[in-house]
């Protein structure tokens, strides 16, 4: 298998038969073997029962069905677990991703590169509420990282196999994988693909979105930098918590014999006291992530989503 094309799909009734025939239209002109994944993520409209229509016609649609909606990242995360490509392609299935990229961006993996994310630079949304929160976005996730990319937010992206193996997927975590994949060594890079209007139904997204994605940033920018050696991050600010606290208590004698001022009366010396029991405080959590660690990295995996049905998987 060459190609593995991934798309979650959730309450798409009006989209999913163009989709199919335009993927599939793509795959079949490189001449090369592929499969295409559908992941219904718990639609509780008519997208299911058109998916398995097609999957019984055609062998290379294979269908996985959630239970419940468990969301995009888990959806994606199902997909890349079925997936048999050499190079593995996640796209949205609002047909607001063009399949015709799709040979583009393997052209660009075959230059050498592990990851190759798409880049709406001609990006058909609202100004206001989805492409001015993706920029800030983009340029925090950019900096936080380290990984310079103009668009996370775009599904469109393509990866080897390899990079996918061993990358857990939780929360909003799908679009941090380019920043994932290059702590580990991937050769990232973006480029141009269309972008289009969507045309039927609604967006599943809005801007409250933004404050999930910040949340899951603070996770990768701990688990690029400390997920190995949390007892760095929470002991260094241990250590600075307690000096504080020993400058504070120094204040606090001072001012007791030589300033004559009572102790009990010094809100300084309730501020040494926090400050000690703070640090305290960090470098036991420091232990503790420590410990956190070593079972994460050291015990099996527990999936993130439950599949109720499979069409053409074994």
């Amino acid at each position: 298998m060459d190609i593995s094309i991934v798309v979650p799909i959730y309450n798409e009734q009006d989209n999913v038969i163009a989709l199919y025939s335009a993927i599939t239209k793509a795959l079949q002109q490189m001449e090369c073997g592929y499969e295409l994944i559908m992941v219904d993520d718990g639609s509780c409209d008519g997208s299911y029962a058109l998916l398995a229509k097609l999957a019984k016609e055609d062998p290379c649609l294979k269908l996985i069905r959630f239970r419940r909606n468990f969301g995009q990242t888990a959806a994606m995360a199902a997909g890349f677990d079925a997936a048999s490509g050499n190079i593995i392609i996640p796209m949205d299935g609002d047909l607001q991703n063009d399949p015709a990229d799709v040979p583009r961006l393997v052209d660009k993996i075959n230059e050498g590169y592990d990851v190759v994310s798409g880049w709406r630079s001609d990006r058909k949304d609202t100004f206001i509420t989805r492409k001015i929160p993706s920029m800030l976005a983009n340029a925090l996730i950019s900096r936080l990282t380290g990984v310079h990319l103009h668009d996370y937010g775009c599904t469109l992206k393509a990866y080897r196999r390899e990079v996918l193996d061993g990358i857990n997927l939780y929360g909003e975590m799908h679009r941090f994988v380019p920043a994932l994949a290059s702590q580990v060594g991937a050769k990232v890079t973006e480029l141009p693909v269309n972008h289009y209007p969507r045309l039927h139904g609604v967006s599943k997204y809005g801007i409250s979105r933004t404050l999930r994605v910040v949340l899951d940033l603070m996770t990768v920018k701990f688990l690029l930098v400390y997920s190995t050696k949390p007892i760095q991050l929470f002991g260094k600010w241990g250590v600075y918590t307690m000096l504080a606290g020993c400058g504070t208590g120094v204040m606090t004698l001072y001012m007791k014999f030589f300033e004559h001022l009572s102790m009990n009366r010094n809100p300084l010396l309730i501020l040494t006291l926090f400050l000690l029991f703070m640090g305290v405080q960090f470098i036991v959590m420091g232990l503790l992530g420590e410990l956190n660690a070593r079972t994460y990295f050291e015990s099996q995996g527990k999936p993130i989503y439950v599949i109720r049905d499979r069409i053409n998987l074994g």
